[in-house]
Order: structure tokens, then C-alpha cells, then sequence
């Protein structure tokens, strides 16, 4: 099925951390046929990421205040006084979380990058302004609301009234949201009522977005990418500040306040699915035909060949005078496969490779157009377990020889330090 990532958040349970995910947002993205995979906010995680791949799309959601530094970079913030008012007013909030921000400003930047259909509600919109260079109001009272006309104010959070708290927003016309909600507007207006539980907000809202809904004081309650919104097509990022989630009737919370309620999470599904059959499609289209034997052969020497070298780091053993020329195959592959980056092949050619056979691997600059397509099919076969003994071999050779010059250069150090200046 379908996986979309969710960062869980923390809190405190009997004297423990937990972490959890509003069961509304899981039941919403299983009930449109994706399956939520909840990605723990735990240190270290954010260094993990690749683990949870395949990513068909992303759901950020609630969460405390980001960390002003990764986006206020002028005076406009608050002061040390209003900041502690601020706290006083939010306690569960204003707990910056560095931990839970690292790994779902990196996920945002990874859905940006990579087309990744992306869903950030509340919190999770908030995230995905900043990791596009966009800013927010700290508070939204304190820069925003108290500002406006006594007619315009509103209050965007009510703690006494978490589910029930609704406040007005105007729709922008032609947007995602005018389409979910055009059926149960009123004639000539574009106002709903909504769910909001924030006390910061989108302040300059980054170039790529647009703008889908606004609060009577002038604040973006929804935006988009119109660019990447094609849900037939696996593109979809938006951000919503308000909860559609959690916009449901008092006497039956299976009921919605509106039918386009639910539409923010169905289109993201239906992105996150056709993404997913874009990606199935694309890696079935790729597999390589069958290699004839002379091919299969040429594989085997090349495997074979990393395995011996692999095997003269990890055992320390010497090696026989009738595996040189098997070594050979490894060190001419390295050089044939360009797919490697020109970093990755610096440092190949520091380690020398194979080592033993550094000479020749040197004397293989000159890349053949032809050798290097035999190349790519050979590797194109190899197994994940090949693959990742491969990928394995080079981190390894990476570690040693940077523990062997680090040894060499404090050695250098000691050197000289004892040297008698008369000697």
C-alpha cells in the first residue's frame, strides 16, 4: 500500500515520554486507502530518514513552536518581556522541540525536492513555510491581532474549548479550498467557520506558495503550491493552519461541519497512491532483460573481486599471489562506472582502491563509452545483499583510512614536539 510518514509528537505520561498522533488524522488517511507509518520523535532519528524509504508522501501535523532561529533573522521578533508573557499564556506550547524540528524540516525539504505529495496541518503548514524560506508570527496576538481594528480581531485558540472553537475565514476564489467548499458557501460570500488551535502563524509567506484562505486580521489560514497541485497526477503539497480534522458535529462526530471537510485528506491520498503507481511503473519499466552467460560470467568475477578485497580489510589477511588478477576486475569496474560521483572517485583513487592494485587503477583513467554501458547493466543485476556489501566495503575503506591519517598526522605531531632543536 501507499505509506505516508507522520512524526509523532512528545509528551509526558506517567513521569515518561511517549510519543502519539491524533487518531483523526490516521483514521482520515486509512479510510482513503494509504497506510500511516508513524516516524518517532527520538534523538537520532532525523539522521534515519532513508530508512523509512519508500516515502509516497508526508503528513505533518500538530506540534510545539519552532525554533525562531530557523527562520527570524531580524529584530522584529519579540521581546524578553513579551516573550515571557507569551509563556506564561502557553506553557505547552512555547517547549521548543530542536529534535522534532530537524526531522520534519528535513522531510519537508525532502518532499520539495523530490515532488513528494506533503499535507502539514496546524503546525506541519507552519513547517513547510520555513523550509522554504518563509517566516512566522512568534505570536500571533501580540504582532498581529492586538494591531487590527477591534472588528477584525480574532481569537485563534480558546483552551477551555479545544474541539469547539470555530472562527470566521474568507476563502480565495479558484483555489483547492474555494473547489472542497464552494457547495456550502453562501450566495455572493466565501466564509466558513473554522477549527484553529495556534498561537503563531505564517508571517511573510514564501514566493512558491499562494495564498487559499485569510482571517478577518490579515492571517494566511491556508496556502498551496499551484504548481504541484495535480492529485491525479501524485502532486500535491499544501499547508492548512486550521483543523478540517477536527471540524465535526457536537451529537455526532462522524459528521462533519462541512462535506469538504475531509477533501484536504482524500486529494493528498489520491496523490500519495498515484505517486506510489508512478514509482512501481517507473521501477518495473527498468528492470534489465536477462544477462546472457558471457555477462553473467564478467558479474560474478566483479563480485567476486569485491569480496576478496573486502575480505583483506576485515580479516587482515595477505593476499595470494593467484588473486591479484582477480582484484583486477573490481578496480577496472570502479573505474568503468561513472554513475559514481567525482568526490566518491577522488576518494577511491586516494584509498586506491583495491589496494593492492592501485597502479593499475591509476592507469584506467580514460573512461571506454562501451566498457561503461557493460558496466551499468552488470551492476543493474546485482543483488540488494550485492549491492549493500558493496556500499558497505566503501564505508569501511572510508573509516580506516581516516583513522590511519588521523594516526599518521599525531604521530607527525608527537614527532616534532620531541625533536631536540640541536638534532
Amino acid at each position: 500500500m501507499a505509506r505516508v510518514l507522520i512524526v509523532s509528537r512528545r509528551s509526558v505520561r506517567k513521569n515518561k515520554f511517549i510519543d502519539f498522533v491524533g487518531e483523526y488524522h490516521l483514521d482520515l488517511i486509512v479510510g482513503y486507502g494509504a497506510v500511516p507509518v508513524i516516524v518517532p520523535r527520538v534523538s537520532g532519528v532525523h539522521m534515519l530518514l532513508e530508512s523509512f524509504e519508500p516515502v509516497h508522501g508526508v503528513l505533518l501535523c500538530e506540534g510545539e513552536d519552532i525554533d525562531p532561529s530557523l527562520y527570524e533573522t531580524d529584530a522584529s521578533g519579540l521581546s524578553l518581556e513579551e516573550m515571557e508573557e507569551v509563556r506564561k499564556l502557553h506553557v505547552s506550547d512555547t517547549a521548543i522541540d530542536r529534535e522534532k524540528d530537524s526531522i520534519e524540516l528535513r522531510l519537508a525539504k525532502l518532499c520539495l525536492e523530490r515532488n513528494i505529495p506533503f499535507l502539514g496541518i496546524c503546525r506541519g503548514s507552519q513547517v513547510l513555510n520555513v523550509a522554504c524560506g518563509g517566516t512566522l508570527y512568534q505570536d500571533i496576538e501580540t504582532k498581529l491581532t492586538n494591531k487590527c481594528q477591534e472588528e477584525k480581531r480574532v481569537a485563534h485558540i480558546n483552551y477551555g474549548d479545544y474541539d469547539g472553537h470555530r472562527h470566521l475565514v474568507k476563502i480565495v476564489e479558484n483555489t483547492p479550498l474555494h473547489g472542497w467548499f464552494k457547495d456550502s458557501l453562501d450566495e455572493g460570500s466565501m466564509e466558513l467557520m473554522v477549527n484553529s488551535y495556534h498561537h503563531q502563524g505564517v508571517k511573510r509567506l514564501a514566493q512558491r506558495f499562494a495564498p487559499m484562505a485569510f482571517a478577518p486580521d490579515g492571517l494566511i489560514e491556508g496556502f498551496y503550491d499551484p504548481d504541484a497541485y495535480k492529485p491525479e497526477e501524485g502532486k500535491f503539497i499544501m499547508g492548512l493552519q486550521f483543523h478540517p480534522e477536527r471540524m465535526r458535529k457536537s451529537d455526532d462526530l462522524h459528521e462533519f461541519d462541512y462535506p469538504g471537510c475531509p477533501s484536504a485528506y482524500q486529494e493528498f491520498v489520491k496523490a500519495v497512491i498515484a505517486r506510489q503507481k508512478r514509482l512501481n511503473s517507473s521501477t518495473a519499466g527498468l528492470l534489465p532483460a536477462k544477462l546472457d552467460l558471457e555477462m553473467e560470467e564478467q558479474r560474478k568475477t566483479i563480485v567476486r573481486s569485491f569480496s576478496i578485497a573486502k575480505n583483506l580489510y576485515t580479516r587482515g589477511q595477505e593476499l595470494p599471489l593467484s588473486n591479484e588478477s582477480e582484484l583486477k576486475a573490481g578496480a577496472e569496474f570502479l573505474q568503468l562506472n561513472t554513475a559514481l560521483s567525482l568526490q566518491q572517485e577522488n576518494r577511491l583513487k586516494q584509498m586506491g582502491a583495491t589496494v593492492r592494485n592501485g597502479g593499475y587503477y591509476k592507469g584506467r583513467m580514460k573512461l571506454n563509452e562501451g566498457r561503461e554501458k557493460i558496466a551499468r547493466l552488470v551492476i543493474g543485476k546485482m543483488s540488494v545483499e550485492e549491492l549493500s556489501d558493496l556500499v558497505s566495503f566503501y564505508r569501511m575503506m572510508d573509516r580506516i583510512c581516516s583513522e590511519a591519517m588521523e594516526r599518521m598526522l599525531q604521530d607527525k605531531v608527537s614527532d616534532a614536539a620531541t625533536v631536540s632543536p640541536l638534532s
